[in-house]
């Protein structure tokens, strides 16, 4: 479905409403009335909320031989150059996002901070289990905005992503704030997040297209690319006692290690993972064709790390087809 027109102040209101009678409350029952069909109808109506979106009126999308597996959550194949919604399963369904949450948080810290800025890290940052994902840093560790930025999209840092909101904001309560607002104003308006990393809350949630939103928002920004399309950094880093260290980071994509057979005839230039019980495993990523045409491509839902790539590679393969 092709991708349609220019700012409509129609939907500017659609976006406003929704901030009011989904983000502003936390009920369950406004939650289970989520509406996906009134959602995507409005979309399309509407004309396009930007001039370079893709937007379609339709959940499921078939293209070629596609068929991804049916307990995906979701899955989607977004041709940029085009302006198209090439493939699309459930993509307005309301599903829980595990740490590709962490793409809005780079949004919001890349539209709102200073990437220079040298950020404290406090001691609520660094209260996570051992288990939970890490970049590494320590209470009273000093480092820029951009290093944290690495440490939250390549490792999937928790711990980098409350130094994120903090700095932002003064708090992971009110950074979500600003998470959601930032959300709205872009469209994803089905989308309302707590808090800045991914862990689960039943008030934490999504859907495939707001997610393809909020990527292409976040690939707009250099910088952004330029972190999502290393495998490896080392990340220096000022501790409390004034020494210096290095983190040594790296991707959790599969793609990014070695340890995934990458779709054929397609450059993948880097994304997003996430994984949480819930969730499932996830995957938001950016690739180029041959002829350089950028693609979006998305995974929520797999059961297994395998069952993510199997999927994705299927909807990038048949763009060579």
């Amino acid at each position: 479905m092709k991708c349609i027109g220019r700012y409509i102040k129609v939907l500017l209101c659609v976006a406003l409403c929704s901030s009011l009678l989904i983000g502003c409350t936390s009920s369950g029952k406004n939650i289970d009335a989520y509406e996906s069909t009134d959602y995507k109808k409005t979309a399309y109506r509407a004309e396009g909320f930007a001039e370079q979106l893709c937007v379609t009126p339709e959940e499921e999308v078939s293209y070629k031989s596609v068929n991804t597996d049916m307990a995906l959550s979701a899955a989607g194949l977004f041709s940029l150059d085009d302006k198209e919604v090439l493939y699309g399963r459930n993509i307005y369904k309301k599903i829980y996002p595990a740490s590709t949450t962490k793409i809005l948080t780079a949004l919001v810290a890349l539209k709102y901070g200073n990437l220079d800025d040298v950020v404290t890290v406090s001691k609520t940052a660094t209260e996570f289990p051992p288990a939970a994902s890490l970049c590494g840093i320590k209470e009273g560790d000093k480092l820029t905005l951009r290093e944290l930025l690495y440490g939250l999209l390549l490792p999937s840092g928790n711990d980098a992503a409350v130094a994120i909101a903090e700095h932002i904001s003064g708090s992971v309560e009110e950074f979500a704030k600003l998470m959601n607002k930032e959300a709205y104003s872009i469209g994803a308006t089905h989308t309302h997040f707590v808090n800045p990393h991914g862990l689960h809350d039943d008030n934490h949630y999504t859907t495939a297209y707001d997610l393809y939103l909020i990527f292409n928002q976040c690939i707009q920004y250099d910088e952004f690319i330029k972190i999502v399309s290393e495998t490896k950094y080392d990340l220096p880093v000022t501790s409390a006692d004034g020494t210096s260290r290095t983190l040594n980071l790296e991707t959790t994509s599969l793609y990014g290690l070695g340890e995934a057979e990458k779709p054929e005839h397609m450059t993948v230039i880097g994304g997003k993972t996430g994984n949480t019980g819930e969730a499932k495993r996830c995957l938001i990523l950016l690739s180029k064709d041959e002829q350089g045409h950028s693609y979006v491509s998305i995974v929520m839902g797999a059961e297994t790390k395998s069952l993510v790539y199997t999927n994705m590679n299927k909807m990038l393969n048949a763009i060579s087809e």
